[in-house]
């Protein structure tokens, strides 16, 4: 599940441009039909993604990672490396999937924008008039839940101690969402971006309320099946195990004023998605998120209003540098777009730039270090292949990206992590 970090600790990240080398080539066939370089990248590339990921890796107390790396112009990288438990012996593998965590956040609100497309709803519409019961709530649109605006707090501070502490309880949409209500106000609605799980998890309410459908049907009315996402999939809130073969998950135990208790790392692996719902609740693939980054990036499912709509973004606050925006439920880092997130057990990131198509994909199974970590992780990967030469007859493109491989490393170790200790029995 995100947290507050999510974003905010990119602010760590020295602002600094580099023009490096490489040109448009087209991203995947499933998307638009652009053509990748289908051989690895370079030894030195290689190992320098490879030492960036083992460093990562012990910082975070993670016990494996899936990561994939494309740039159509250079080559690939991917790779599962670790165990799949804490002193474990059994290898991950590049097909295992995991829980995405506010990742999801993006797929529901294009589902919004598809609603939006079929005229079925609009974004300008209050909240109120799919949800007429829910007090508060009459100054707030659809489109500002999904673009962080809406001002409703976030209950992930309030209730993270709960959902790391007793992961299978089961939470009622309207209950985490009166959580975030309950709150003071981060701001009037429409004036500045605060994140907010509240309003997504409000939005699912409301669309489930406007459609008449379950949110598993219109994930994979709009997005799952249009995009051959066949290893995506929306779990119901009991069930508690990822289907098919993953790792386990773990986390660091939360006091109840949030702080980390160091001493006590929880297998995280059985766990309720209904704590994130439609804001973080999606299981995937490293090969679907591919798919999904390229199309989310690129607006492939949308309409060209939409999708306009959907990448014009808005500042996150004062304290980021300005490269860091946000549009409707997910982020443009320079040239990337995507979004990061965690849930107890996971953090990934899942970035795409939709110029070059360079398309980084993160999995860590240690959600303790937060979203901002897979992030800042995915925009190291970035920034070692964007200067990769081009292959064959392919033509590199110029990329800029507005930091450095040091600068993003820098805020990997600014991150603040538990020493790593051995996970408790899964319960």
């Amino acid at each position: 599940m995100s947290d507050r970090r999510a974003i905010g600790l990119l602010a760590l990240i020295i602002s600094a441009t580099l023009l490096l080398s490489g040109c448009t080539l087209a991203a995947d066939a499933k998307t638009s039909g652009r053509t990748e370089a289908t051989t690895p990248f370079s030894d030195e590339i290689t190992g320098k993604l490879d030492a960036a990921l083992a460093g990562a890796m012990t910082q975070a107390g993670a016990s494996g990672a899936i990561v994939g790396v494309w740039a159509p112009w250079a080559g690939t990288w991917t790779t599962a490396t670790g165990t799949t438990m804490t002193a474990g012996n059994d290898k991950l593998t590049t097909d295992m999937r995991f829980r995405i965590g506010t990742n999801t956040t993006a797929m529901t609100c294009t589902v919004l924008m598809k609603l939006v497309d079929e005229k079925r709803v609009k974004l300008s519409d209050p909240v109120s008039k799919y949800l007429p019961r829910l007090p508060g709530i009459d100054d707030i649109t659809l489109g500002q839940l999904c673009q962080n605006t809406s001002g409703l707090a976030d209950y992930t501070g309030q209730l993270g101690p709960q959902f790391v502490n007793n992961p299978t309880r089961d939470w009622p949409a309207l209950e985490v969402a009166s959580a975030g209500m309950a709150a003071a106000r981060t701001g009037k609605p429409g004036t500045a971006f605060a994140t907010s799980n509240t309003g997504i998890v409000l939005l699912g309410m409301a669309l489930e309320a406007a459609t008449h459908q379950s949110w598993d049907t219109l994930y994979h009315t709009y997005v799952f099946d249009p995009l051959g996402l066949n290893s995506t999939s929306f779990p119901t809130a009991d069930e508690f195990a990822i289907s098919g073969s993953h790792p386990h998950g773990y986390a660091t135990s939360l006091g109840q004023g949030g702080q980390l208790v160091c001493e006590a790392v929880l297998d995280e692996t059985q766990l309720s998605n209904s704590m994130a719902g439609v804001a973080g609740g999606v299981v995937s693939s490293l090969s679907d998120l591919k798919v999904w980054a390229q199309a989310l990036a690129e607006g492939d499912l949308l309409s060209k209003k939409s999708k306009e709509a959907q990448w014009a973004t808005i500042p996150v606050g004062t304290t980021t540098p300005g490269w860091s925006t946000y549009g409707l439920g997910a982020a443009q880092l320079g040239p990337l777009r995507g979004s990061s997130g965690s849930i107890p057990g996971f953090m990934t990131a899942a970035y795409s730039d939709p110029t070059s198509g360079l398309t980084i994909v993160v999995m860590l199974n240690n959600s303790t270090a937060g979203a901002s970590f897979a992030s800042n992780l995915a925009l190291q990967f970035a920034s070692i292949v964007a200067a990769a030469p081009a292959v064959g007859s392919a033509t590199a493109p110029a990329l800029e990206l507005p930091w450095s491989e040091a600068d993003a490393a820098l805020a990997l170790q600014s991150t603040p992590v538990c020493p790593p200790v051995e996970a408790a029995p899964a319960g």
